[in-house]
């Protein structure tokens, strides 16, 4: 007679989310199989206590349920395991799989983020591995959108935090301490830990450059790679929150003495992430990035963003320009967006260009020189321009080029 094999089922593993009041099962692929007549206490446990559900065939061959650690999901589902010290484990055929994946993972960029294949690469390279990731740049260079876009990309769980608007990052990052007439006293955990509990997650940390330095040092421990824990008291002993497996943080500074209310990132900060710097996008990367966007926008008029903006910035980067600030290209997108809702240039500029310049000095001020600029542009009411060169305009002592 055939012995009956007994034992953990290896693929039949599944995690627990929540949806609504009920709690449903989601296998390795990521898809709903429902509760597949699981006790709700068993489920409802499980997602409470972090902890997969794995099938077990017992020795007179039935088929029943019992919680198993989240690390025999997170291996079905992740292609390797990281140790705290970042040393990926795998054997060659994993290797190769995540080598793949990494190096075709252009076709998953959306059309939309102009970034160049080799940083989308090492984007997702980083974050497979799990590595912290600083996003670095100019103001409305599209930090933030490629950090979103690698979320989307991935399908992972996504967190964001807006450090630079918080007043207080205990509260934000630890919790605090609150008063309830039935319950007392007692300790409210933030969104932030419930976030570092969550395997996989993208965890966004917008605006870190602008973080109070409080909050750089509760970080200190969460995204060191030999430690990876959040201690919720600063007494000695008080109790700690690792870090799930996975989880990969994002960092988004702006770096530059040009920018308000920013600080000079602690080093100790620097040394936990690897960092990406995104280009400033040339005339040409501008304008077919508008015309994808706004593509009922006659091109002439969007290429006049795209070279406005494109001047601003040569001039802003060159050793002797002349101008202090530059259009970003948040603000290129917000100009088109406006011409496509029926504002003139000239309108348009006066909305979402000209205050990012100032006007002291009169007619040598950086607001004239890009009003000039802007001219350039310009048509009359039977749409042509009304400048074909720069020497057409009006005479002023603001020299353009």
């Amino acid at each position: 007679m055939t012995e009956i094999q007994y034992g953990y089922q290896p693929t039949e593993v599944y995690k627990v989310e929540t949806f609504g009041n009920t709690f449903k099962l989601i296998n390795t692929n990521g898809d709903k199989v429902g509760t597949l007549g699981i006790s709700t206490s068993t489920r409802k446990n499980a997602y409470k206590n972090n902890q997969a559900i794995q099938a077990f065939i017992n020795k007179v061959g039935k088929k029943t349920y019992r919680r198993v650690s989240m690390d025999v999901y997170n291996s079905l589902v992740i292609p390797m395991n990281t140790t705290n010290g970042g040393i990926q484990m795998e054997d060659d055929t994993d290797h190769e799989s995540i080598k793949t994946f990494i190096h075709n993972s252009h076709t998953l960029r959306p059309i939309e983020l102009v970034m160049s294949d080799l940083k989308w690469k090492y984007l997702i390279r980083s974050a497979v591995r799990a590595r912290n990731i600083m996003m670095t740049g100019p103001a409305g260079c599209g930090k933030t959108m490629a950090a979103k876009a690698l979320v989307k990309s991935l399908d992972r769980p996504d967190f964001y935090f807006n450090l630079g608007a918080t007043q207080d990052p205990r509260a934000t990052l630890v919790g605090n301490t609150q008063f309830d007439k039935t319950k007392g006293t007692f300790f409210s955990e933030s969104s932030f830990v419930k976030a570092i509990k969550t395997p996989n997650a993208v965890i966004l940390l917008d605006e870190l450059s602008r973080a109070h330095p409080e909050a750089w040092n509760i970080l200190m421990t969460v995204l060191d790679h030999g430690q990876r824990y959040l201690r919720l008291d600063e007494a000695e002993g008080s109790p700690i929150v690792e870090v799930a497996d996975g989880v990969t943080f994002i960092a988004t500074a702006n770096i530059g003495n040009e920018y308000t209310s920013t600080r000079v990132l602690d080093r100790a900060i620097l040394d936990r992430f690897v960092t990406i710097e995104m280009d400033v996008l040339s005339d040409e990367q501008e304008l077919g990035l508008l015309k994808f966007m706004f593509p009922n926008v006659e091109e002439l008029d969007l290429k006049a963003v795209a070279e406005i903006s494109h001047h601003t910035r040569q001039q802003y980067f060159s050793d002797e320009g002349k101008l202090s600030s530059m259009v970003s290209t948040r603000a290129s997108v917000e100009t088109a967006s406006l011409i496509y809702d029926g504002f003139t240039l000239e309108e348009a500029s006066e909305i979402s260009i000209y205050p990012f310049f100032s006007g002291d000095g009169g007619v040598d001020s950086e607001r004239t020189y890009v009003k000039q600029l802007v001219q350039k542009y310009m048509k009359d009411e039977n749409g042509e321009e009304l400048f074909s060169n720069l020497e057409e305009q009006p005479t002023s002592d603001v020299d353009i080029f």
